[in-house]
This record gives C-alpha cells, sequence and structure tokens, in this order.
C-alpha cells in the first residue's frame, strides 16, 4: 500500500458507531450475526488492521462500551446525550470522538475510519481501498458506495397522490428502461475515511473532495430485522470469516 510506504504513516484513529436506541430494531447493535454482535464483528476487523492505530467505540449504552472492549477495541468515554439520539449528525458524533480521543490518549490523529455495525459485510479489503483512495490525490476523505439499482432511481421513483400515481421527475415519465437511466449510487457504511483537515474544522463528511470507492458486491444495510436473515445468508454464501482476538485477548 502506498501510502505506508512514506517514511511516516499517518496516525490511524477507527471509529465504531454503536448507540444504544434503536426504532427499527431494539439493541440492533447488540444482534448477532453468525454468533457475534453487530458491533463486535466491527471491532474484530478493525482490530485486525495493523495500520490502524486506536479503535474505539462512539457510544451511549455501557453494555456497547463492554462489548467493544471483550472484542479487543476501547471505550474511553460515553458518548454525550445530546449527541445520541435521532437528530444528531454523523458529522458532529464523529467530530465529538475524534476530539475526545486525542484529548484521551493525548495525541493526534491523522485520519480516522468510521466503520458501521450495521453493515456488517465489510472485508479488509474495503478498509484498504478506501484508505488508499483517500490518499491517492487530494482527497479530503474517502468512503464506499454502491451501485444503486435501476429500478430506484429518481427516474423511476413514482408518487401517489390522492390514489393516482405520478412521477417524482419530470423526465421519469419518458424513462421507461433501464438503460435510459444513469449510473447511480448510494452509501453502504462499509468504510469512511477522513484527513484530520478540513473535517474537524467545520467540511462535511461528503463533498466534492471526497473519492469514491465502489463495492460492486451484495452488501446488507441494517435497518429493519428481515436484513439482519439477509446479512446471515450473504455472510454464509460469501464466506467472510471474522477475525480471532489474539490468545492474550480472548485468556
Amino acid at each position: 500500500m502506498s501510502w505506508l510506504d512514506a517514511s511516516r504513516s499517518p496516525a490511524v484513529l477507527a471509529v465504531i458507531p454503536a448507540r444504544g436506541g434503536s426504532k427499527g430494531i431494539p439493541g440492533k447493535n447488540m444482534k448477532r450475526l453468525c454468533g457475534l454482535t453487530l458491533v463486535g464483528r466491527a471491532t474484530r476487523l478493525a482490530v485486525s488492521q495493523t495500520w490502524v492505530d486506536q479503535v474505539i467505540v462512539s457510544t451511549d449504552d455501557p453494555e456497547i462500551a463492554a462489548e467493544v472492549v471483550r472484542q479487543g477495541g476501547d471505550a474511553p468515554f460515553l458518548r454525550p446525550p445530546e449527541l445520541a439520539d435521532d437528530t444528531a449528525s454523523s458529522d458532529d458524533m464523529w467530530r465529538h470522538a475524534w476530539h475526545a480521543a486525542e484529548d484521551h490518549y493525548g495525541r493526534r490523529f491523522d485520519v480516522s475510519i468510521l466503520l458501521e455495525p450495521t453493515s456488517p459485510l465489510r472485508q479488509s479489503a474495503d478498509l484498504t481501498a478506501t484508505m488508499e483512495a483517500l490518499f491517492d490525490g487530494p482527497h479530503h476523505g474517502a468512503a464506499t458506495v454502491s451501485p444503486t439499482p435501476a429500478h430506484y432511481a429518481p427516474q423511476k421513483t413514482l408518487t401517489v397522490n390522492e390514489g393516482r400515481i405520478g412521477f417524482l421527475l419530470e423526465e421519469g415519465a419518458r424513462t421507461a428502461r433501464r438503460q435510459d437511466v444513469p449510473p447511480l449510487y448510494h452509501r453502504n457504511g462499509l468504510c469512511y475515511a477522513l484527513r484530520r483537515e478540513p473535517f474537524l474544522d467545520g467540511a462535511p463528511i461528503l463533498d466534492g473532495a471526497c473519492a469514491a470507492v465502489i463495492v460492486d458486491r451484495p452488501v446488507a444495510n441494517i435497518d429493519e430485522p428481515f436484513e439482519l436473515e439477509l446479512a446471515e445468508w450473504l455472510l454464509d454464501r460469501q464466506g467472510l470469516i471474522v477475525p480471532e482476538l489474539p490468545l492474550s485477548e480472548t485468556a
């Protein structure tokens, strides 16, 4: 990896965002998938990356914090209540975690990656590809994205008013074929990576200086119960193996 060949490799902080509340699936981040909790799965993969200097969780839930520690990460603080409700933004949560980690460890982190537990089909290659994209040019950030199926594109999206079908976009009435829809993408939550500046100065996670890492394989983003079953089926089909903890951490 060229970004690790430099004389001074970046100090990397991995943040696992996992608040305790969830409306779609109560206790979602602690749900088990193939025997391991969602937050534990994200933590183990982050800990297994030799280029990651510190793995922490941003959570308001002591049970989640304890699970991350069991899986080899750290929980040096609890997320404040104002950043743990449905109105809190990912930007504010991540900035808080970054600042709090630097204060706790007494060091500066040049780069941070964000791994959402609800996207459990990530692979080590997704993380390294995101870091490579970040350093392959003047990018402020990089993020994994998935191709959006044509039938979910805005050109295909319908509205229903008073029981009658309409088109979200005017051009939708003329877009009948899948081939007429331009390539579109959506966030999949596998990995985000940001440089310290300008993010900590207030820039958003995604902007025009964010590199795209296209992941063209089936992944799952868990919001509803059936998606847990889908993720388990996909994990089994793709043969993804969770890294084992070192013996010193399992004893």
